[in-house]
């Protein structure tokens, strides 16, 4: 832990304005994923600890919506300001309960950054419309209210990029919150919560509960109709769990779901290019992201020369403790994840897959797996099925543009997929008939503060992001004013 200041880490719940301990309740430990080493112990909490939070919420709400949008926008733009200035150290904090490099870590929380900043303008400029009804007899208002007190659940990954993302649109439209952030990686959200407390942000608006019994948590709830609006980062099976929770009170439900994201890589491009932008789609935040590129479909003309070069980019990466001075890949979240990649890579081989480099789970502490290149992965495997969330790449070679798209669409998700080419007709073609909600043109990388992120299929609903992103945490009212 040398280096790592976790002082001024809250080791308890916020609710209500308030850090609570809560004595009575057991601890969870919070571990680097590089090293095995206990940073923290926080409070396990419980459906009743849920109640209080969603019960300060709900007494907020009304008080936090007739803020004034300036007022609300000034807490966020307070707020953008102190976690800028924390960067150095929460970065620190961040690398050692998720495990990523520290020069990514510094990444998102700039990523974070513009979304407090976004949502700050955004938030001024909730508009309604009016208009004259076309019979005659009186005027049509349409106004924008906030949906109100709403539960966010972020995942592990982006702990801090995914809660700023959900947190600023709810902050700007006036929706108290309830989060409850992963348990793997709850000590950047406290961490924030304790920054939006510095800004300004009224008791009740903003609460945070850390748990490792979600299901009994989240359930009441859900169940019991105590929120308005969810928005959940995560995996599709938990998604629908959630989605079939939220039907028996009409809850809405903004899902960020799993991904399996095609790469596809026609033979007109610089080889070059296409290691440099398939390697960073692969390889962001060491694959553990929705987007990352999960499958990489190359023209066979091309397949073995830009199979050869992408082993060779991976295997001059340096691997180790996010932490450490050069280190280009840090571990996965834990040695279960890389227990079921090794899996998916045996199985691959077993197919008749080849590897290039990588492709073995190395013993010794700390949860790592290299970066791996697969050439010739035959279609049944499982990974072409499967969300890898891991530094590994498996090449299928396809024969043409309809071959290509056949292999990008056989999957149930439709979050991100990307493809490489110098037609620019072909580009339009090929992007408009991906099943996907996002698509990197020529580029491996599409997160932006200002773009909305979302995906179709199993990928889940609703968007993040962007003008749209407002939209999850407004509803409509429509009023008519009668001419007499």
């Amino acid at each position: 832990m040398a280096g790592i200041d976790l002082s001024r880490v809250p080791r308890a719940l916020f609710i209500d304005g308030e850090w609570d301990d809560v004595p009575d309740l057991p601890r969870f430990a919070v571990v680097n994923p590089a090293t095995d080493e206990l940073l923290l112990e926080i409070p396990d909490a419980g459906p009743e600890e849920a109640r209080r939070a969603v019960a300060a919420a709900t007494a907020a709400q009304e008080a936090f919506a007739a803020l004034p949008a300036r007022d609300r926008s000034n807490m966020l733009l307070r707020a953008h300001e102190l976690l800028l200035d924390a960067k150095p150290e929460l970065a620190a904090i961040m690398t050692a309960e998720m495990g990523k490099p520290l020069a990514e870590a510094l990444g998102e929380i700039d990523y974070s950054a513009s979304y407090l900043l976004w949502y700050a303008q955004e938030g001024v400029r909730v508009q309604g419309a009016h208009s004259q009804a076309p019979s005659g007899r009186g005027q049509i208002l349409l106004s924008r209210e906030p949906v109100g007190v709403s539960l966010l659940i972020t995942p592990w990954n982006f702990p801090l990029a995914m809660g700023a993302r959900k947190i600023a649109p709810a902050i700007a439209t006036g929706c108290a919150v309830v989060v409850k952030p992963a348990e793997k990686t709850p000590l950047t959200m406290l961490y924030l919560a304790r920054i939006f407390e510095q800004a300004g942000l009224p008791a009740g608006a903003l609460n945070v509960v850390t748990t490792t019994r979600s299901s009994e948590v989240v359930a009441p709830m859900l169940e019991e109709g105590l929120v308005r609006h969810l928005s959940f980062t995560g995996s599709t099976a938990v998604g629908s769990l959630l989605h079939g929770q939220c039907s028996k009170h009409m809850i809405r439900t903004s899902l960020e779901l799993g991904g399996n994201a095609p790469f596809i890589v026609f033979e007109d491009v610089d080889l070059e290019r296409a290691v440099a932008e398939v390697s960073a789609a692969k390889l962001r935040n060491m694959g553990e992201a929705c987007t990352a590129a999960n499958r990489v479909i190359v023209h066979e003309s091309i397949a073995a020369d830009f199979s050869e070069r992408l082993a060779e980019k991976f295997a001059a990466l340096s691997v180790g403790d996010g932490a450490a001075e050069g280190t280009d890949v840090g571990p996965m979240i834990d040695r279960v994840s890389c227990e079921r990649i090794q899996g998916l890579v045996d199985d691959a081989v077993a197919k008749g897959a080849r590897i290039l480099t990588g492709g073995e789970l190395p013993d010794g502490p700390g949860s790592f797996y290299p970066p791996t290149v697969l050439a010739d992965v035959p279609r049944d495997a499982r990974m072409l099925a499967e969300e890898i969330f891991g530094p590994v790449a498996p090449v299928i070679p396809f024969v043409d543009e309809a071959d290509a798209l056949a292999v990008a669409n056989d999957t149930e998700y439709g979050l991100a997929g990307y493809l490489l080419t110098n037609d620019l007709g072909r580009a339009m073609r090929v992007s408009r008939r991906m099943e996907v909600g996002m698509v990197g043109l020529n580029s491996g990388i599409i997160s932006d503060a200002a773009a909305p992120l979302g995906g179709v299929k199993a990928s889940g609903l609703g968007r993040e992001g962007g003008v749209l992103g407002i939209d999850e945490f407004l509803e409509y009212k429509y009023t008519f004013i009668p001419n007499e």
